[in-house]
């Protein structure tokens, strides 16, 4: 573990890392702020006063806020958001020797952001020229424009805060362990863990979406399709990975996400080094979910113990699952046969 101004990995110092974090994050909140300031006041002669700020799920404008109030609740909204990152990122300076902290506190700054932007720009579009606010254009599938720059802005402000150092324990310092087999003996390792909050979450939205879905056809109401989509869209990844199942082979890893085992991943036991288990918790990783990127990557249901692959290539997989130990034996076990057998290189 280095200390505060101890050389890190990569030759940067913590101090300077969350320097240059906090001076980059200043900078975006500042020209968010900017934006969601300025836009409005350019167009204030063309927008009506007070200003449509909600839409029922018919399209309909269903109520409004003065236009001075609009602005300073947006606006402020979005600078409380930011200062309190600032601040945590401020405070917790031992937090950016870990790659996937720094990742999520970049994420929610970026995601936000966007966020905030996408849905002044689809608010002040609809309002544009309105004679009044309950005249107000149907939002349309602008209305995604958010939703998009939430789910963007958080990839690109992941991989902003990507950068640096990730200290974390070394493999070789972990104990690797190992399940005896004999010479011939085969054996499977199943385990999973679900989530019963982000199941009822995923399962609402997309029974509510199918609803919606279900009345525009019926009732013919074209406008309905839009927070139908909307709530389909969140809901099923809210849905997919709310729940993970693993089963260790000779052949590898297979990952099964969702009530339905779909999708699901394999990864080769000759993609596999060795495993070993860690005690992880969703702030230390950026959340739930999965998190990070390929190499990087941590499957995020519950805290507590995960089991963490390393792969050949150097990179990692950590997944939150139960008996993780055993699981982590086993594939040991498994990858030292297949790297003896008669198909080693």
């Amino acid at each position: 573990m280095t200390g505060p101004r101890a050389r890190s990995l990569e030759g940067v110092t913590d101090v300077g890392l969350r320097a240059r974090f906090l001076s980059i994050a200043a900078g975006w909140a500042a020209l968010v702020t900017a934006a969601l300031i300025a836009a409005p006041l350019a167009l204030r002669d063309r927008l009506p006063d007070p200003i449509a700020t909600h839409w029922g799920p018919s399209g309909v404008p269903d109520n409004s806020m003065p236009f001075t109030a609009s602005l300073l609740v947006q606006a402020g909204l979005w600078a409380l958001l930011a200062c309190g990152a600032w601040g945590v990122a401020l405070a917790g300076g031992g937090m950016f020797r870990r790659r996937t902290s720094r990742m999520g506190l970049g994420a929610l700054l970026g995601g936000a952001g966007l966020f905030f932007l996408g849905l002044q720009a689809v608010t002040l579009t609809a309002n544009l020229d309105a004679p009044d606010w309950s005249r107000a254009a149907d939002l349309g599938w602008g209305a995604l424009l958010a939703v998009a720059g939430l789910v963007l802005g958080g990839w690109l402000g992941a991989l902003a805060a990507r950068p640096g150092p990730d200290d974390r324990p070394e493999p070789s310092a972990v104990p690797t362990r190992r399940i005896p087999l004999r010479p011939g003996q085969r054996a499977v390792w199943v385990s999973s863990v679900g989530s019963g909050p982000l199941a009822a979450l995923g399962g609402s939205l997309l029974a509510a979406g199918l609803g919606l879905a279900v009345l525009a056809l019926i009732g013919g109401e074209g406008a309905l399709w839009i927070p139908a989509g909307i709530m389909s869209l969140v809901g099923l990844p809210v849905a997919t990975f709310s729940s993970v199942r693993v089963q260790i082979t000779e052949e590898g890893i297979v990952i099964f996400y969702g009530p339905f085992r779909l999708p699901r991943r394999h990864i080769p036991i000759e993609r596999v080094e060795r495993a070993w288990t860690e005690e992880l918790l969703p702030s230390g990783v950026g959340g739930w979910g999965v998190r990070g990127l390929p190499g990087a990557m941590t499957i995020m249901i519950r805290g507590g113990e995960c089991l963490v692959v390393g792969y050949v290539s150097g990179g990692r997989l950590a997944i939150s699952i139960d008996d993780a130990e055993r699981g982590a034996a086993l594939l040991n076990t498994l990858v030292d046969r297949a790297s003896t057998g008669p198909s080693a290189r």
